[in-house]
């Protein structure tokens, strides 16, 4: 198949929706699909061996985001190029200029298109913007996927989510993790040093990006509950945002490792012992299973990723989405027995084992193939 996935945030962006994107992009072209991925040109930009081609295109700094571009508005010069080299499904994974341009393309065209639920955006304006214009942005939302043939979402409750909202077109697309970068293996005696350790002092990790929606003054809070018994104890905080300075001022007893990729992050999160998360901005949540195939023991909310994954005093520990008092019980609870974070964090890395990233992308080829087959057979598009 020819397939075109739109998107406004891809590598070297660091995010999980940027990896997410390209996971997908390059998975199908490695099973033979012409596949080419449109997103704005970013700044600084050095062109990368990809076995997807990318088509770049104009676009501005994200208002209040720094680091994300946001794409133009550009639905005539999509129908011209879909014109000349027509796709048979088109993917847009942002509800941005872009993405919409793009959704508004692909249907004058009749081309088959699916959207991405990635982001929670409209829970985000009470931290950007202002809360009172979270109505609007839901509107939006609704707006933007209801002309989707088909809106992926990662996690059945995110579905029910979705359905409430009046987004009845909603397929399941699981997320799955690649075990051989993320694996206990990576341990790193060397950086363990560098973070000023002994091999039995306990060290709780942080990655993701360093903002207000993260919830970050109770992971601050759980780390000192998780430290309670063991005042050596660090708290290593991986990821860039607009609270690294302050969290820096506040707590210089932390380690701030900025931005780490690949075999750097998977060593990060092989070289603690906890991952602690208390966010519930996320959709999904990619970290929670880079850290449970890493072998960390995961304290998270039964929000996303975790609710899907995590059982707790199994492989986990979840506690009730917005129980402070209990997360930060929870984290005492982990820091003060190593049995129990050695046991936990052996079967996360045992439950992430039967993730098969070969059958989601089976999955979303045989979805797009569905969907490219319904539209030329003359099934109407979604409303």
């Amino acid at each position: 198949m020819r397939i075109a996935i739109v998107t406004e945030t891809y590598p070297p962006e660091i995010n999980g929706v940027a990896l997410t994107v390209q996971t997908l992009a390059e998975g199908l072209a490695t099973r033979d699909h012409d596949v080419e991925v449109l997103r704005p040109r970013q700044a600084n930009e050095i062109p990368a061996p990809a076995r997807a081609a990318s088509v770049l295109l104009p676009g501005i700094a994200l208002p209040r985001y720094p680091g994300l571009r946001l794409g133009l508005p550009v639905a005539g010069k999509l129908r011209a190029r879909w014109r000349q080299t027509r796709p048979d499904a088109v993917y847009v994974a942002t509800e941005g200029p872009l993405g919409d341009s793009a959704v508004r393309a692909a249907r004058s065209l009749g081309i088959a298109v699916a959207t991405g639920f990635h982001t929670r955006f409209d829970h985000y304006m009470a931290h950007y913007v202002s809360a009172a214009l979270e109505p609007l942005a839901r509107t939006w939302l609704r707006h933007f996927h209801r002309r989707a043939q088909a809106v992926l979402v990662p996690t059945l409750a995110l579905q029910q989510e979705l359905l409430a909202l009046g987004l009845g077109n909603t397929q399941l697309l699981r997320r799955t993790v690649d075990t051989r970068l993320f694996n206990p293996t990576r341990r790193d005696a060397a950086l363990r040093a560098q973070w000023g350790v002994a091999a039995d002092t306990p060290v709780a990790i942080y990655v993701g990006r360093l903002a207000p929606e993260k919830n970050l003054a109770l992971a601050v809070r759980a780390f000192q509950a998780f430290a309670a018994r063991n005042p050596g104890a660090r708290y290593v905080w991986v990821g860039e945002g607009p609270q690294r300075a302050a969290l820096a001022a506040a707590h210089p007893e932390y380690i701030f490792a900025g931005v780490q990729r690949g075999e750097a992050l998977a060593r990060h999160y092989a070289s603690a012992d906890a991952f602690l998360f208390p966010s519930l901005s996320e959709t999904f949540g990619n970290v929670v299973l880079e850290a449970m195939a890493s072998g960390l023991a995961v304290l998270a909310y039964d929000h996303a990723a975790a609710h899907e994954h995590v059982r707790t005093d199994v492989n986990g520990l979840c506690v009730a989405a917005g129980a402070q008092d209990a997360f930060i019980d929870a984290a005492f609870r982990l820091g003060q027995d190593e049995n129990l974070r050695v046991r936990l964090g052996a079967a996360a890395r045992s439950s992430m084992e039967t993730l098969s990233p070969e059958a989601i992308m089976i999955d979303f080829e045989s979805l797009l193939a569905t969907l490219a087959h319904e539209v030329r057979n003359g099934q109407p598009a979604a409303a």
